[in-house]
């Protein structure tokens, strides 16, 4: 299942100042967020990082956070911080049933894909819909035969939840190639 070519590659462009404390594009990293297939064909880009709240921008301090999490790939969820990652889904997809400690924001940005909470409810989410992830158990399904998914994710860490005398922490299911969050 080849990702190389699915979709365009991922840019992001990361401003800064120069000495005159005009507003500059650092040229820090490259602009391609380069996406990294692992095994189930899914394919993840790490965009950026932060560490700590509020984030400290004072001589590049917040790039020197996110470089030392492209040198060594955080879990899902970076504790303390967030998270910018593009998830690319191929064909015929369906993604573990998992549960990040954190409140996330996912876009749809491009195709179509179903997000299955383990409840067994469904919603089919298109180009421009958002789902607000609240640390539930969750998957996300491409039942396209030939169009692959792209989503853009934002991730904060949350206090574990605790619901009818049960706490809920991570829960990857195995997900391929992913570590357990700090």
């Amino acid at each position: 299942m080849a990702h190389v070519g699915a979709l365009p590659k991922v840019h992001r462009h990361i401003t800064g100042h120069n000495k005159e404390g005009k507003a500059i594009f650092s040229d820090k990293f490259d602009d391609e967020s380069k996406m990294k297939v692992h095994s189930d064909g899914i394919a993840f880009a790490l965009s950026y990082t932060t560490q700590g709240f509020p984030v400290d921008m004072e001589q590049d301090k917040d790039l020197d956070v996110y470089g030392k999490y492209l040198a060594d790939t955080p879990g899902l969820v970076v504790s303390g911080g967030t998270v910018l990652r593009h998830v690319d889904i191929p064909p015929k997809t369906e993604g573990a049933m998992h549960r990040t400690v954190s409140l996330d924001y996912g876009c749809v940005l491009e195709g179509e894909v179903d997000l299955l909470l383990d409840s067994g409810e469904v919603r089919t989410m298109r180009r421009g819909d958002v789902a607000v992830q609240r640390g539930t158990m969750h998957s996300w399904i491409n039942k396209s035969d030939t169009e692959w998914v792209r989503m853009l994710f934002i991730l904060q860490p949350s206090k574990p939840l605790n619901i009818a005398g049960a706490t809920f922490g991570e829960d990857l299911a195995g997900m391929a190639g992913v570590r357990p969050s700090d």
